[in-house]
């Protein structure tokens, strides 16, 4: 055993500690020794002392060595500290008369590495005659094992991942002494369950778990591990293990293919919303998750009539119509529909198992996606009649005869089996001006168009024109006429008014008259007014052109109703010529003069009294 020094803390002079220390003699389990004096601190004095090994296994109590000290008189032993009355208690005992050190149980480095006690030795009269301090070293021994921090370990880890990844590390701990054989370990993997061929699972002396080959969860869903931590010991060597449990999480390592489909694989011109098809997806991935649930995509569909959605129980693809299909530019449109997953695509093999390093694998990220070609036939419907054009323009002469033709409309069938097979119909005509020849599509007027009519807006006159088939149900196509009406000189000038009251006054009073024309230009104004009949003296216009002119009352004129006749004439000379009632009164006299003619002073806006 290796010995460790004793301190004296001896209350006696330096000389008699020297002597006491020459004479102390130490015993072991089979040998004693007296050691030499090591260092000296002021009034401290270090001696070697005793060791114990951890963890003995007895008899107890054993004799650990006696202490003896050569006098001419008695001396007792008193030995305190810990190991005595301190904790541990009840390790160490001293035969007072004797010096002899007993053990009377087991010590654990764990607990306790180092025991400080007192050893006084006193004289009959109970002085003390030496006062000694004594360490007592505890050995270690391999009396513990590496320790996991957890007794299970478990992960979740993707199938992607690639050898040589560091998928966990489990940690042990060794409670024996630091930098001894009984504390240093290794890791080591005792077993992996289920074996398979192509995943070894391997730890380097971190406790890092890694793994050689390829992971593929169709294989195994979960990798029981039991790792082993053991420890170096000399006599012994103690071990404890921890479990390790990894889940594979399922990868896109499974290309998903098109196994059948199902539906008619028809659908009509002209409509939308319908399924004509559903594509059935098989996948050996896991059901339900990323890699499983599949992804169509369509190619070949140029006018972008068709999309494919996922059910998302069945995986089925669903091709439905979303842009209308036209029969007459194909019976039939062929398809291309491939599907991927909504996981990108893995692969790993494992191509060699080399004796160090790494296998030897092969990785793809890339795969060319399963397809089928599908053909979807597209059922003809009764389109309806199609005019060339769709809006039209025509000119008509107003007052034109009846019988004039106007413009001819042309349509088509496109359903080649219901070519030609309709008629042309007039369906609008408000002021019912035109026919139509059912089969030719000649309009002609039946009545005499004018310009002025309400149902001219700026010049145009519109009707709507029908082609109808005789397919079941009958189908109609329209098309919109518009008819510009030319004017014509047909309407003369008029006064907006001819009933108007006038004021008696001393001096010239005028009242102004408007008049309009329903033509347009230059069959209307400005306008030329001239007074008819003898007016000399009574009556005069000022201005006379325009479209506005003013009828100048002379003073001389009575009062009481007058009529004057007045001609209007338009820029080509077409004039009308109106009786004018005028009515003179007295207005602060007569004030209700033109009460008696409220109705038709109402509405002109040129009339005025006062």
């Amino acid at each position: 055993m290796s010995q460790r020094p004793v301190v004296i803390h001896s209350e006696l002079d330096v000389l008699e500690s020297i002597m006491i220390c020459f004479f102390l003699l130490v015993y072991y389990l089979s040998s004693a020794a007296c050691s030499e004096l090591l260092s000296r601190h002021r009034r401290t004095w270090i001696i070697d002392s005793f060791t114990i090994e951890e963890g003995h296994p007895g008899p107890f109590p054993y004799e650990l060595g006696t202490i003896s000290i050569e006098r001419d008189h008695r001396v007792y032993f008193d030995l305190y500290g810990e190991g005595v009355d301190e904790d541990p208690k009840g390790v160490l005992s001293i035969d007072k008369e004797s010096g002899i050190l007993s053990i009377h149980r087991p010590v654990d480095y764990e607990e306790k590495r180092l025991l400080k006690l007192s050893f006084e030795a006193r004289k009959a009269d109970l002085s003390i005659e030496t006062k000694l301090g004594i360490e007592i070293s505890i050995l270690d021994i391999n009396d513990n094992p590496p320790r996991f921090q957890m007794d299970l370990y478990e992960i979740r880890i993707d199938e992607e991942n690639t050898q040589g990844s560091n998928l966990l590390t489990v940690v042990a701990y060794d409670r024996d002494e630091a930098g001894t054989p009984n504390s240093t370990f290794h890791y080591e993997i005792k077993s992996v369950s289920p074996n398979t061929p192509d995943t070894e699972f391997f730890i380097n002396e971190f406790g890092t778990i890694s793994f050689k080959g390829c992971l593929d969860h169709e294989v195994a869903e979960m990798f029981t591990i039991l790792v082993e931590a053991k420890d170096h010991g000399e006599i012994v060597s103690l071990s404890s293990s921890t479990t390790v449990i990894i889940h594979v999480q399922d990868g896109n390592n499974h290309l998903p293919i098109i196994s059948g489909q199902t539906g008619t694989g028809r659908v009509k011109e002209d409509e939308t919303g319908s399924s004509p098809l559903r594509l059935h997806a098989t996948d050996k991935d896991t059901l339900n998750s990323p890699a499983w649930r599949a992804r169509f995509t369509i190619q070949g569909d140029e006018g972008e009539h068709f999309k494919v959605e996922t059910d998302s129980d069945t995986n089925d693809g669903i091709l439905t119509v979303v842009k209308p299909l036209d029969f007459e530019e194909g019976v039939q449109r062929e398809l291309s529909i491939s599907v991927e997953n909504e996981a990108p695509y893995f692969f790993c093999k494992v191509k060699e198992r080399t004796s160090s390093g790494l296998w030897t694998v092969g990785t793809s990220k890339v795969a060319e996606p399963h397809s089928v070609k599908v053909i979807i036939t597209v059922e003809d419907i009764n389109d309806p009649p199609v005019f060339s054009v769709t809006v039209k323009e025509a000119m008509l002469e107003e007052n034109a005869p009846i019988g004039t033709w106007v413009e001819r409309v042309t349509a088509v069938d496109p359903d080649s089996s219901h070519a030609k097979d309709f008629v042309y119909k007039i369906g609008s005509d408000p002021a019912g001006w035109v026919a139509v020849d059912p089969h030719a599509g000649d309009i002609t007027t039946v009545k005499t168009p004018d310009r002025e009519s309400p149902h001219v807006v700026n010049g145009v006159y519109t009707i709507l024109l029908h082609a109808v088939d005789n397919g079941n149900p009958p189908q109609t196509g329209t098309a919109t006429l518009q008819i510009h009406v030319t004017d014509q000189n047909d309407n003369v000038p008029q006064p907006t008014v001819q009933h108007m009251d006038v004021c008696v006054s001393d001096s010239p009073t005028t009242t102004n008259i408007t008049a309009f024309d329903l033509d347009e230009n230059p069959f209307g104004g400005p306008f030329t007014f001239e007074l008819l009949g003898d007016v000399k003296g009574k009556w005069k216009l000022n201005p006379s052109y325009g479209y506005t002119a003013g009828l100048v009352k002379e003073p001389g004129v009575y009062a009481g109703p007058h009529t004057i006749d007045m001609k209007i004439s338009d820029l080509q000379g077409e004039y009308g010529v109106y009786n004018l009632s005028v009515t003179v009164c007295d207005c602060s006299a007569m004030a209700n003069c033109r009460t008696h003619r409220e109705g038709a002073t109402r509405a002109t806006s040129g009339a005025f009294c006062c």
